[in-house]
């Protein structure tokens, strides 16, 4: 019994051996290739580019104040439409001393010269009513009188703007309230009651009260790389994609295109501005990002192929025909002529027609070998 479970045994292996040399042998043998095989067809070929930048509105003002103080009171919120000239916030002036003082003293003078040329007018027109003197003089003192009041008047307003900030005369003109410039949306209001505020000045800009614009008026601004920007022209249709708004696609019309590059990340970019067309019912927001799809070029109807299929030798290009079916199929090398591209399918201008078929690239196995 053992004697044959020898011989079993060392079948068993001599079995294995021949399997693994065949097994081998097989790997080891060349595979035919296979190719992909493509139809010319007629489609539209579109170069695009993609534009990353900002929706913003097309006028944006900051309102400022025409006095310096602190804010009493705030009569509007971010978010609030306004008119122009309707009052935001109202300004509590602080005055300054020496001109508190200067005003002061200018209203007592005024009310000595006033208390003086009323004396003067009386003893004149009692003197002119018995005919002692002329009428040009009494005309003189009543006019001297007249001025003496507008004096008075005058240093009293000065006095008010100088301490309140407004007049009796001007109150509806008052500095103390701080209108919007423009109708439209308050975008930010960045004071709160009791912050001190100053005007514009040779120094500084002033305190900003509230960011004002017209958001029925929004632009697309962007930056665009300078190998793609000698392709655009002003006009150029756009579609805009927000990325808060993912299912809706706004028109744009390109409007600005920056004469200058500047450098961002070692790359030159010029700015590129669009007018927006937002369908009514749609709220934008300031701020919000998008992306601007802008056709650079195309072509409409043309005889078109997977790119894949062109082989690029230099200045030229070929495709492989093929010829043939089955085991008898061959490749035929010919020269083409290409036209645009779009990064997927070519256009083909000459040197294939829509009967002809095209070799692809090489099938590929699941594990990733060829074929």
């Amino acid at each position: 019994m053992k004697k044959y479970f020898k011989f079993i045994v060392a079948a068993l292996i001599v079995l294995i051996f021949i399997g693994t040399f065949v097994f081998l042998y097989q790997k080891s043998q060349p595979k035919p290739l296979t190719y992909g095989e493509f139809t010319p067809k007629f489609t539209d070929i579109y170069k695009t580019t993609v534009i990353t930048g900002t929706i913003e509105p097309r006028d944006e003002v900051e309102v400022k104040p025409q006095i310096s103080g602190i804010i009493t009171e705030i009569y509007k919120e971010a978010g609030d439409m306004v008119k122009a000239g309707e009052v935001i916030a109202k300004v509590k002036v602080i005055p300054d001393m020496s001109q508190l003082s200067s005003a002061e003293s200018r209203v007592r003078l005024a009310d000595i010269n006033l208390k003086q040329a009323e004396i003067d007018f009386q003893r004149e027109k009692g003197l002119y009513d018995k005919q002692l003197v002329s009428a040009d003089e009494y005309d003189k003192v009543r006019q001297t009188l007249n001025q003496a009041k507008e004096e008075k008047a005058a240093a009293i307003d000065a006095l008010e703007v100088v301490r309140d900030g407004v007049s009796r005369s001007n109150a509806s003109a008052s500095s103390t309230l701080i209108r919007s410039t423009i109708s439209g949306l308050i975008l930010d209001i960045p004071v709160k009651v009791g912050n001190s505020v100053i005007l514009s000045n040779t120094f500084n800009d002033g305190t900003t009260i509230a960011s004002v614009a017209d958001m029925g008026d929004l632009i697309f601004k962007g930056n665009i790389d300078e190998t793609e920007v000698g392709q655009l022209v002003t006009g150029m249709e756009m579609k805009i994609t927000i990325g808060a708004l993912q299912n809706l696609k706004f028109n744009a019309q390109l409007e600005y295109i920056s004469p200058k590059a500047t450098e961002n990340n070692g790359a030159n970019q010029f700015e590129i501005k669009a007018a927006v067309s937002v369908p009514e019912g749609n709220k934008i927001r300031s701020g919000y990002s998008a992306n601007a799809e802008i056709v650079l070029a195309s072509a409409k109807n043309v005889l078109t192929v997977p790119e894949s299929s062109i082989e690029f030798s230099g200045s030229d290009t070929f495709v492989y025909i093929v010829k043939g079916s089955g085991e008898d199929k061959t490749y035929e090398r010919r020269k083409v002529t290409t036209g645009l591209s779009d990064g997927v399918n070519i256009q083909i201008k000459s040197g294939l027609s829509a009967k002809d078929r095209v070799r692809g690239p090489k099938k590929v196995t699941d594990d990733g070998a060829d074929e």
